[in-house]
């Protein structure tokens, strides 16, 4: 039989062990916030027990450290940045957060070309290559990286692998074309761009040149068009869909979620029950997702 004070030694070994687990099982995850996304500015957050990833810093450098305090994270911390293309929205902070923090900055050599007199210097220890079509592995995280469709030197964005999660980033792009469709296919989580409804676009203040760039194969993908992309690409594992990089002046984000919700659902997605389609903001970080 046993005595009392044995049964509650027992018992908390037990909760002790449960304890124990749990934090093992958190700390060999894939956690994810979109700090910011839209027109004015765009970075992702992405960390793994061995790294801590920026993709893009198109905001100020003080806008980041902020947007990285309200998720309980701190810059100090982050130890590269990935860059998809040289536009300032996407550009605007790297060479500060390169300079202040040390941080490692990678993109491919156009790219580099184009955005070194935007950022000002960065020592050369920091710079590092990668190449659209490329699988680069930093620590415990395997980085796919694509060429979209955009009028930049040589755009590309990227799918994040950790143990059997992936985590892809679309946006900027006028399509998505075969190629990049199947290498993000069925990943379980998407960062994807519903920039602008088309309505709003045609008729707001914008030059027709650049509502022709916006529309064009070069340009954005519409919600439209977002909608469509993400049910050709989604499958049985995703579970997570962010809708980003939203037009300030050609989209609100209640139009964008209702869009892709309604055409998705007349096409048989059980929105809501397999998946989340989950709102972003250029001011406002996302919670914390954990893959």
């Amino acid at each position: 039989m046993f005595k009392l004070k044995d049964l509650f030694g027992k018992i908390s070994l037990r909760f002790l062990s449960e304890e124990i687990f749990k934090v093992t099982v958190k700390k060999d995850n894939m956690q994810i916030s979109i700090l910011a996304s839209g027109s004015s500015g765009n970075t992702t957050y992405i960390e793994t027990p061995q790294r801590k990833i920026l993709v893009d810093a198109g905001l100020s450098g003080i806008r980041i450290e902020r947007l990285m305090n309200s998720i309980g994270k701190t810059l100090k911390d982050v130890d590269s940045i990935l860059v998809s293309h040289e536009h300032i929205d996407h550009v605007q902070g790297v060479g500060v957060l390169a300079r202040r923090y040390g941080m490692d900055i990678y993109a491919n050599q156009k790219t580099w070309d184009a955005m070194n007199k935007r950022i000002g210097k960065v020592d050369n220890a920091q710079k590092y290559l990668f190449e659209p079509g490329q699988t680069l592995s930093l620590g415990d995280i395997d980085i796919e990286s694509f060429n979209v469709s955009h009028d930049a030197a040589n755009p590309q964005f990227y799918q994040f692998h950790h143990k059997d999660k992936a985590f892809a980033i679309v946006t900027d792009t006028g399509y998505i074309d075969d190629k990049v469709a199947g290498v993000i296919k069925d990943a379980d989580a998407y960062l994807f761009e519903c920039n602008h409804d088309i309505d709003m676009l045609r008729v707001g203040p914008y030059p027709w040149a650049l509502k022709q760039r916006i529309l064009g194969e070069k340009g954005h993908l519409s919600n439209e068009d977002g909608a469509q992309a993400l049910m050709d690409v989604l499958g049985n594992r995703t579970k997570k869909i962010y809708l980003g990089h939203l037009s300030q002046e050609n989209n609100v984000k209640e139009l964008a979620h209702l869009t892709v919700e309604q055409l998705m659902a007349a096409n048989d997605f059980a929105v809501g029950n397999d998946f989340e389609i989950m709102d972003t903001d250029p001011k406002k970080a996302t919670n914390i997702l954990t893959l």
